[in-house]
């Protein structure tokens, strides 16, 4: 397990990279070969977040975690120690656990009843001598590199890999403050969308589209003064909350989504006595304080961040939602076989004070698009995303138009371009 010293999340705006005007060719997200080419330079070369390590808290619970083609296995081997093994027998290739989550001793493939210890060295070959050319010891579960960071467990493809935490930099010493291996997951499902996965990453990496897929957005938000930071790999936005946004026709107005957030955080709004500029800071004060009564430490957390969303994409594809008390986890994950398809993860987690217990964890769920309501603005960006997938394919269109306020998605081209066509293709 890696550590990391722990400090509070840095506000000042990052330097403004180059990164062009020019369109992003719309093969990106609809070519086969490219996608091809993703899997083979890119995701297998990246570190990808496997499942919540409180899924696995005693030696030998595992869980599988699925990604394009491939399907991984993840075990406590030891109290200190998890591992990542390729989910195949290397005897046939029958996959060694179906999905999801549980319990073993060891690993039997049901197959032909090759077994294997949970470091996935060979511990039994049935009727061994009637292989001629020998079994030899290396005939073991293909392990790759496996670490743990903010109460989650990563894996990488590449043998060679970097550490985990010079991949997350600066991303880690960003969240390490919201102490996020003391959360627990309370909702956890996943969408099969019919988009790219890219598409879906950048439907989340910028606000100019707030205004026409979530107006309702515009009474409860600041869409216009975000921060936006360009790090090497990574980048994030910071969005302000508890205040309405300057499209908003009524400055003064304590709308009712500010007072339903205002309620969130034990203000009752029919006795507040400031006005439309006062909600924030006080939504702050009530949140720090209500944060305190639970037992819950906030002090290394700035007073915006008790308000607003702290919004970091780990690139490829995974973003977090963070606030001070709770986090929204998204995960785009990439379909197998068909660009104009991926898989959504979408998991909550809420803060829970030293010694209290966790409530039960959910059942993890999967869906087909449209089959279960995810909330109203998460309802609209699914209803929107087929149909900017479908556009994206007629012969009319030719690629994406960026504006300086979508830059994180130019950014994100940008850290892809540099591992498909880096230095050494």
């Amino acid at each position: 397990m890696t550590t990391s010293v722990r400090q509070g999340t840095p506000t000042e705006k990052a330097p403004e990279p180059v990164l062009g005007t020019e369109l992003i060719p719309k093969e990106r997200y609809t070519s086969k070969e490219y996608m091809e080419l993703e899997w083979e330079r890119m995701w297998t070369k990246v570190w990808n977040m496997a499942g919540r390590e409180s899924d696995i808290p005693n030696v030998g619970d595992y869980f599988t975690t699925e990604l394009g083609p491939e399907s991984l296995l993840i075990v406590r081997e030891a109290e200190d120690k998890v591992r990542a093994f390729y989910n195949v027998c290397p005897h046939r290739g029958n996959q060694i656990r179906n999905p999801g989550m549980g319990h073993a001793e060891s690993f039997q493939c049901a197959y032909h009843f090759f077994e294997f210890n949970l470091d996935g060295s060979k511990k039994f070959v049935p009727d061994e001598d009637t292989f001629t050319q020998g079994v030899p010891q290396e005939t073991a579960l293909v392990e790759v590199p496996c670490d743990t960071w903010g109460g989650f467990v990563w894996f990488n493809m590449n043998p060679d890999a970097e550490p985990l935490l010079e991949f997350l930099h600066p991303v880690n010493e960003h969240l390490d403050p919201y102490h996020m291996d003391e959360y627990a997951i309370v909702q956890d499902l996943t969408v099969e969308w019919d988009t790219n996965w890219k598409a879906s990453v950048d439907a989340f990496n910028e606000v100019y589209h707030v205004q026409g897929i979530h107006p309702q957005l515009l009474e409860s938000l600041d869409d216009i003064h975000v921060q936006i930071d360009l790090y090497e790999r990574h980048n994030r936005y910071l969005v302000p909350f508890g205040l309405v946004s300057p499209r908003y026709p009524n400055q003064k107005e304590i709308t009712q989504p500010l007072r339903e957030f205002m309620v969130a955080a034990g203000i009752d709004p029919d006795t507040f006595e400031g006005g439309m500029g006062d909600v924030r800071p006080a939504m702050q004060a009530a949140t720090k304080k209500s944060a305190a009564a639970q037992g819950l430490d906030v002090s290394e957390l700035n007073d915006d961040q008790l308000s607003d969303d702290y919004h970091y994409y780990i690139f490829p594809s995974l973003t977090f939602n963070t606030n001070a008390l709770n986090f929204l986890f998204f995960r785009q994950r990439p379909h197998p076989t068909d660009p104009n398809k991926m898989f959504f993860d979408m998991q909550t987690y809420v803060r829970i004070p030293p010694g209290v217990d966790h409530p039960p964890r959910p059942i993890h769920a999967q869906y087909k698009h449209g089959e279960i309501s995810i909330g109203l603005v998460m309802d609209q960006d699914s209803y929107n995303l087929p149909r900017v997938q479908k556009g994206m394919n007629s012969r009319a269109y030719p690629g994406l138009l960026i504006n300086y306020r979508e830059r994180r998605i130019r950014h994100m081209h940008k850290v892809l371009d540099n591992y498909l066509e880096g230095p050494d293709r």
